[in-house]
């Protein structure tokens, strides 16, 4: 070993000891004639003194290390001196007094400072993300996400699953995102897909007998990406048979109690809360809201009906809805300016407009306020616990743009006028989810969340004459407004799952060529089973209260996809389009 110890594990009681250290120049300081150093690896900082009466050789090298120089140090350790002790590191009581010095590696002049203050743009450190690593953030991020995998396998192992791995080959099954394609060379013409999940596979495994499995997953999903999504991820990965989705809910609760014990020291009350879809989208706007802080949507559209505001009574009489949220104390804090931002903003999510009104003197001041009777606008204040200095939005429309509108307007409130702590953990459950959703791009049924997701058992009669209310047995586990895991009681019929696939426009033929070898299996015994996946980078970032999940990943995609560093993907050599049969026919800005 080059070293004895690393840079964070030294204490005063190793006062007196000769020790070897190896890590990278952090800071250099030159005090006449003394020269100091802090030396950084992962594990900490200890500051290196070299003395030219004690070390006249090594004291000449000091003078050329540079920033990110990696070295090894063998020294004495030594007590600091009274009032030279730096409490802000853990090793601020000692140092080491330099015998010997060896040079490792000189580094070129960084593209920045891995612990300097002023970090550059995302762009640069993506590119030389090997110097960004060095970053302590970073560092510990990949810390704690390797104690997250290791405190899931210890749950897991104690709860009697078998952690089984799924191929990274399988076959193209498109339904939702996107697959990555694999050409292959021995079968021309042909293409593997990488897993988008292994979910298949792991339904095939509870159809093997396996009965507890799980998999920290690899998965591939071709699709536009954002702070919160890449197009490689990983997730815990989890299949149970004989099971009820009470029993899903139980153990996941056991999981999420132990991960935040094991990485936070902390007690979450359990079991977890849980919420209908139904009730989700009526109060939060959101199947993913964000429990944090109150602000819920409130209906106003019996007030709306009544007052002389034509915008709110004719959407009413049209059939829509007038929904309003209250921003407590904000009314000072947003100006004229910024509400009309805000409202081009709500656009986005279909909203046409977004009345205001901020409540001074027990009334409502707004452009609009003089369509309000009196009598009218203390029904919306009261409707909306309205208090002075309190700020009133409404939108008005059809249910589902009133619910997208103000549940995301919501939580862009929320963060701006910081009404929670972004440490906290909030986690629940929502249940209930539509089994269906309406398509209107495709002008069809589509399955909400899969096409592998049991029906609510009440629901089974409803095939023909109400699929827009079947309730599916699927359930997602929401944390801080993010979607956490999501899951669902599997078909293990073969008869209900050909309905569902002729529901949604997935007639026998094509289902047989498509899924064949899980309907196949179906007809061999297959136990009822259930299963959840959960975001493993999500989890990380959600812990360390970070807002950007590539913040969490080794070596992440931008957001076009792309990986700076390596400058993947790119071209390949003629040959080897050649021997997979491929040519290329790029559009003419490529």
């Amino acid at each position: 070993m080059l070293r004895t110890h690393t840079c964070g594990e030294l204490t005063k009681d190793h006062a007196g000891q000769d020790v070897s250290v190896c890590g990278w120049v952090d800071s250099y300081r030159d005090h006449g004639g003394l020269v100091f150093i802090d030396l950084r690896d992962r594990y900490g900082l200890i500051q290196i003194v070299f003395d030219p009466n004690e070390c006249p050789d090594a004291h000449k090298v000091a003078g050329t290390l540079r920033s990110e120089d990696v070295i090894r140090v063998d020294g004495h350790v030594k007590l600091r001196g009274e009032g030279l002790v730096n409490p802000n590191i853990a090793t601020g009581e000692i140092e080491i007094r330099t015998h010997v010095l060896t040079v490792l590696n000189k580094s070129k002049t960084p593209p920045f400072e891995p612990t300097g203050e002023n970090m550059p743009n995302e762009e640069l450190r993506l590119k030389y993300r090997y110097v960004d690593l060095r970053r302590p953030q970073l560092q510990e991020a990949m810390i704690l996400r390797h104690k997250l995998c290791k405190a899931t396998r210890d749950y897991f192992d104690q709860n009697g699953f078998l952690e089984v791995e799924t191929p990274m080959l399988g076959k193209s099954t498109p339904e939702g995102a996107r697959d990555y394609l694999v050409p292959s060379r021995v079968h021309p013409g042909s293409f593997y897909a990488l897993p988008q999940s292994p979910q298949l596979y792991k339904q095939l495994l509870m159809v093997g007998g396996l009965d507890r499995y799980f998999q920290i997953a690899r998965c591939f999903r071709d699709e536009d990406l954002r702070a919160d999504r890449q197009p490689e991820f990983t997730q815990i990965d989890v299949e149970m048979s004989f099971v009820e989705q009470e029993d899903i809910l139980t153990t996941i609760d056991g999981l999420i109690g132990h991960l935040v014990r094991e990485i936070r020291g902390e007690e979450i009350q359990l079991p977890l809360p849980r919420l209908t879809y139904a009730d989700a989208m009526e109060r939060f706007g959101s199947d993913k809201p964000d429990m944090r802080f109150g602000m819920e949507l409130i209906d106003c559209g019996e007030i709306a009906a009544a007052c002389g505001f034509g915008v709110f009574s004719k959407t009413i009489e049209n059939g829509g809805r007038v929904r309003g949220i209250n921003a407590k104390g904000a009314a000072e804090k947003y100006s004229r300016k910024m509400i009309d931002e805000l409202t081009a903003w709500v656009g986005d999510y279909g909203a046409k407009g977004l009345a205001f009104f901020r409540v001074k003197e027990g009334k409502l001041d707004s452009p609009i306020a003089k369509f309000f009777s009196d009598e009218h606008q203390q029904a919306i204040i009261d409707k909306l616990g309205g208090e002075n200095g309190d700020l009133l939005f409404f939108v008005a429309d059809k249910g589902s743009v009133t619910s997208a509108a103000l549940g995301a307007l919501r939580n862009r409130l929320a963060k701006e006028l910081k009404l929670y702590d972004p440490r906290t953990l909030n986690v629940l459950w929502v249940v209930e989810f539509p089994l269906y959703s309406w398509s209107e791009e495709d002008n069809r049924w589509q399955a909400e969340h899969h096409p592998f997701c049991y029906p609510n058992a009440a629901d089974l009669d409803k095939f023909d004459t109400d699929p827009g209310s079947m309730r599916a047995q699927s359930y997602d586990l929401v944390c801080n407004g993010y979607e956490a895991a999501s899951g669902s009681v599997r078909v293990h019929d073969p008869a209900v799952q050909q309905k569902i696939f002729d529901f949604i426009g997935i007639k026998e033929e094509e289902a047989e060529e498509r899924f064949g070898f899980l309907l196949n299996a179906l007809r061999y015994g297959a136990p009822p089973h259930a299963g959840i996946a959960l975001g493993l980078d999500r989890w990380v970032m959600m812990f360390l209260a970070n807002d950007n999940i590539r913040d969490v990943i080794a070596f992440p995609k931008t957001q076009k996809a792309a990986d700076q560093m390596t400058e993947a993907p790119s071209r390949v050599d003629t040959h080897q389009l050649r021997d997979l049969h491929i040519k290329t026919d790029l559009p003419t800005e490529a």
